[in-house]
């Protein structure tokens, strides 16, 4: 079993409520930072989830417009800083590659870190754009987090590749909506309280693979959370008082990033979809 994270699964996230500007309070304070959590599909295929969404070609004109589309309406919002899932310790090479855009010298993939957070900071005239990813190893051996080779160890193999089958069905059957829709549709109904809390769900039945004895489900969807508890850390570095900072992510990750950013009370949280043309 691969050691790096698994499912992103099918569907997820948003960010709930309140908007405005960052205007000064009362007193001349400085507001605290806003967020707006973006939750994206992988538009360049990456296939490497236990469940894919299968994902039309973007590059096309057609959904090329739509992009740009969806870019001019997140501009809107006139984010200060903007935030990718990009290795944190990889920040010069993000560097490289945005100055390599700016430039005219890069083309852009259809990874949605090019398509729209490169596109969103060109169009802002920013001078950088922030990686926040954390996806190294988690701790000990990687048999303790190894949920696949249980259930086929024990029995569970039916009841295992079930959920796979059952999911992927689910994935199938959003692509096919897909293809009939418009990129910012699959945005808004991609950010909304129900598909992020759909593609949340999953997790829990993969942590119910294992026993009193040994529980690598639970052992693995643990530390997912650590994952995602380290990128949310990553992105406490790029708040600051009065800015409003895009995060751009994967949209598994998006329910739990959300609890956190509440739950810390980092920041204020701005729902995307007042910002996302889907017509």
């Amino acid at each position: 079993m691969t050691r790096r994270w698994l499912p992103s699964f099918i569907l997820a996230v948003g960010l709930a409520v309140t908007g405005g500007n960052a205007l000064c309070q009362e007193g001349g304070e400085m507001p605290g930072p806003q967020i707006m959590l973006v939750g994206s599909h992988h538009l360049a295929n990456n296939n490497r989830d236990l469940i894919n969404l299968p994902i039309e070609d973007v590059l096309t004109p057609g959904r090329q417009q739509e992009i740009e589309q969806l870019v001019d309406g997140l501009a809107e919002w006139r984010p200060t800083r903007i935030a990718i899932e990009w290795a944190r310790t990889n920040q010069s090479g993000l560097d490289r590659r945005y100055a390599d855009y700016l430039s005219g010298e890069l083309s852009l993939t259809a990874n949605e870190r090019d398509q729209i957070g490169l596109r969103l900071a060109k169009k802002l005239g920013h001078r950088q754009v922030y990686a926040i990813d954390w996806n190294e190893s988690a701790p000990g051996d990687p048999g303790q987090y190894d949920f696949i080779a249980w259930a086929n160890q024990h029995g569970q193999e039916d009841r295992f590749g079930a959920f796979v089958r059952d999911g992927q069905a689910e994935a199938d059957r959003i692509a096919g909506r897909m293809r009939e829709q418009s990129v910012g549709q699959w945005y808004s109904d991609l950010n909304s309280p129900e598909a992020r809390e759909q593609a949340h769900r999953p997790y829990f039945e993969i942590a119910s693979f294992g026993s009193d004895g040994a529980n690598p489900g639970a052992a693995w969807v643990g530390a997912w959370y650590a994952r995602n508890l380290r990128i949310f850390n990553n992105l406490r570095e790029v708040l600051g008082p009065g800015e409003r900072v895009l995060v751009l992510y994967g949209s598994g990750h998006a329910y739990l990033l959300e609890r956190f950013i509440k739950e810390s009370g980092a920041g204020v949280t701005i729902d995307a979809r007042d910002y996302i043309q889907d017509d």
